[in-house]
């Protein structure tokens, strides 16, 4: 099947919520080689003249940077666990987290729906399937078709299951994807559907960042390292290989080797109206990209002329469908940035689907035989669209608009791409997620299941306002709280926020959120600052590189909004936010701690001087800068926050957590600024999962106990007087 945007996705950094995405829907399809972490380790141990005193902290498993990770798991757990809030926090995470009554979302692939399962007797889960009439029927008659438990058991691995990519039109064969610990680089192994077991001799990938495309049953298309010096600075593949049944990958010449300075390359594989498509994607940045079509008889490449800032979304009506995130001028036709385009390789033709209005942008896009689906955000409000090609107008696309509930969060979770059925949610803070069915011929969706209600939304309201930017752009965000008390004056607050890659942040249901904080008296707000992708690629751009300030600014007027309309104070105001958003939290906390008692910086960014040596680092220089440019450093350093912290100034407790085996931002990042500010004599908590990788958990019950931790230190820090 087609799945470059899941490769896009496990390439960022991703917007992980507070809960974790069903697995099924994340095949992880890019990262470092495993061995990234040795190589470092090998750099740190010749490295004598440093000036950073807590580079061997960056040594991921060496003795001693594990014995200060124990040391502070253990002091600070003592602290958080040992909090009389604790247990009944854990409790109720993991009874939402391994409830029977969640929804049973799934994958449609032919006639079959795929789900994959956790629970507190399937820790590491099943993988899946009954008939889509069953399915909608609401029956239970689920086949499993792999136990990831029992297989780690009989192996004696530690997998964590990262998806499979099905060969159509049967999806009897599939490349799954499994994880040591739940790490990026994954082994990646053929599996036989029909008879439940990998193939015996089938394909399989060691340990690796890798991507593969299925061609026909004994073709693959395979991104992976498979001889020395074929990994970028990023840690990603630099080669495309064909890979036939039966021979050494290693002894195929590569279709393509790019430089070792770009990010990486990808394959992509699919059919559409008759037609094959196979073909490559270089990924020269992060955000700039060329793209091919294989001729797998011959391995020969041909170029197609799309802009470098688009994005391959899947194949319709014979035509391959792509996202703008630049102006583009094609013959006499002219796109705008945030449009959804179908080009057509055979004509040389490029159709528009879709254009942005203001204040408008594409969320998601999701393709079948002869449709594309469009998840739109209209001031941040939801709403889905299915796109045809009308008959009486030769390339004119036609959209009807899915009648699904107003108000709300809106997202396209799945695609028949064989007949264009599709499941979508809907959801808002405080109404649960409800899953639809809709059929290719209706705009009418069937209601299939609905959350139930994990927490007392009574009294609850969602506003949205406006903050003013330092430069005067205004910036929305959304509260959400018991009305009672927003009318009480300043209540302990928790300010969310990411601020990048594009990815924009919507105010969903969040069942752990409101049953932890809402209920007990807390204030919950969403930040749509500019880096995000609220409003298209222009909000995104507007942050980017030298503007990186102004996503930070952004976050900080929402602060003092919220203070000057009562609903919080410096005292009860605290800030969470992960991975990029972590970033976000090491700013607000070395740039404005006047504004926060309380921060929670997850797998965060914080070295941003030597972020590019670590991982998957290099390949975010496209949102960031690069140190090694003087005139980037020089931005880069006004803002990194472990550069600046200062020891005669006064700092909030934050609280740190990472993953030992989070193999996309370095565990380093949070060590070393923890350990400056222990050089300083300044509080803080930390905690490292041992495993759980870019997530920081593998399990439901890792996930329970993470969150549970988060929930008792906002109420220490913002409740407790």
């Amino acid at each position: 099947m087609f799945e470059h945007s899941r490769i896009l996705a496990a390439l960022s950094l991703a917007a992980l919520t507070l809960i974790a995405c069903d697995s099924q829907q994340n095949a992880e399809k890019a990262g470092p080689m495993n061995n990234a972490q040795d190589t470092q380790s090998e750099e740190l141990a010749n490295n004598q003249t440093t000036e950073d005193p807590f580079l061997w902290l960056e040594e991921v498993e060496g003795e001693e940077a594990l014995a200060w990770v124990i040391k502070q798991n253990e002091r600070s757990l003592k602290i958080l666990q040992g909090d009389e809030r604790y247990q009944p926090m854990f409790d109720a995470a993991s009874a939402i987290l391994n409830s029977d009554e969640r929804i049973t979302s799934a994958s449609l692939r032919g006639a079959y729906a795929y789900n994959f399962w956790q629970d507190e007797n399937n820790v590491r889960g099943l993988w899946r399937r009954m008939p889509i009439a069953d399915y909608k029927a609401g029956k239970e008659n689920w086949e499993t078709i792999l136990d990831i438990d029992k297989l780690a058991e009989e192996e004696g691995e530690n997998w964590v299951y990262k998806g499979s990519d099905c060969l159509e039109p049967d999806y009897n064969r599939c490349i799954l994807t499994l994880s040591r610990g739940g790490s990026d680089a994954s082994v990646r192994r053929e599996f036989d559907i029909a008879s439940a077991s990998f193939v015996e001799d089938g394909f399989v990938l060691p340990q690796a960042k890798a991507s593969t495309a299925w061609v026909d049953q004994d073709t693959l298309l395979i991104a992976y390292p498979a001889n020395e010096g074929e990994i970028t600075q990023s840690g990603y593949p630099r080669t495309v290989r064909l890979w036939q049944r039966g021979e050494d990958p290693a002894k195929n010449a590569p279709l393509i080797k790019v430089a070792v300075e770009d990010v990486a390359v990808w394959p992509y594989a699919g059919k559409s109206h008759g037609k094959t498509f196979v073909g490559l994607i270089h990924s020269k940045t992060f955000f700039e990209s060329e793209y091919f079509l294989v001729d797998p008889e011959n391995g020969t490449l041909s170029a197609l002329p799309l802009p470098e800032k688009s994005e391959l979304q899947g194949l319709s009506l014979g035509q391959m469908i792509f996202t703008l995130q630049q102006d583009w001028q094609h013959g006499d036709a002219q796109f705008k940035t945030g449009s959804v385009i179908a080009y057509d390789p055979e004509s040389d033709k490029a159709n528009l689907i879709f254009a942005p209005a203001n204040r408008q942008a594409v969320n998601s896009v999701a393709t079948a035989e002869d449709m594309v689906y469009i998840n739109l955000l209209d001031n941040i409000v939801g709403k889905a669209y299915r796109y045809r090609l009308a008959e009486q107008e030769d390339g004119q696309w036609v959209g009807e608009k899915i009648n699904l509930p107003d108000a709300g969060v809106v997202s396209v979770s799945s695609v028949n791409h064989d007949n264009g059925e599709a499941l979508l949610y809907f959801e808002n803070p405080t109404t649960p997620e409800s899953l639809y069915f809709v059929e290719a011929d209706s705009n009418q969706p069937q209601l299939l299941q609905s959350s139930p209600a994990f927490f007392d939304a009574t009294g609850m309201v969602t506003r949205q306002y406006e903050a003013t930017s330092k430069d005067g752009t205004k910036v929305p965000y959304f509260v959400t709280a018991k009305q009672s008390v927003l009318d009480a004056g300043p209540a302990p607050t928790m300010q969310y926020g990411y601020g990048g890659f594009q990815i924009a942040i919507t105010p969903g249901y969040s069942a752990i959120n409101g049953k932890l904080w809402l209920e007990n008296g807390g204030v919950w707000v969403l930040s749509n600052i500019r880096g995000g992708g609220e409003f298209g690629p222009e909000w995104h751009q507007a942050a980017l590189k030298h503007n990186r300030q102004k996503a930070y600014d952004d976050f900080f007027a929402i602060a003092e909004d919220l203070i000057a309309k009562g609903i919080t104070d410096a005292d009860h105001l605290g800030a969470v936010g992960r991975s990029n958003g972590g970033l976000l939290m090491g700013v607000a906390f070395t740039q404005r701690p006047d504004l926060y008692k309380a921060i929670d910086i997850g797998v965060p960014l914080l070295d941003m001087l030597r972020y590019d040596k670590l991982l998957a680092g290099a390949s975010w220089v496209g949102e960031y800068g690069d140190p090694d440019i003087p005139e980037d450093r020089a931005v880069l350093e006004t803002f990194s926050p472990y550069q600046n912290l200062e020891a005669d100034k006064d700092y909030p407790v934050p609280f740190f957590y990472t993953s030992t085996k989070d193999d996309r931002v370095h565990p380093g990042h949070a060590r070393k600024m923890a350990a400056k500010l222990e050089a300083m004599g300044k509080d803080f908590l930390y905690y490292e999962n041992i495993e759980g990788g870019h997530a920081g958990s593998a399990n439901q019950d890792q996930l329970a106990k993470r969150l549970a931790l988060e929930y008792v230190y906002y109420s220490r820090m913002l409740m407790d007087e």
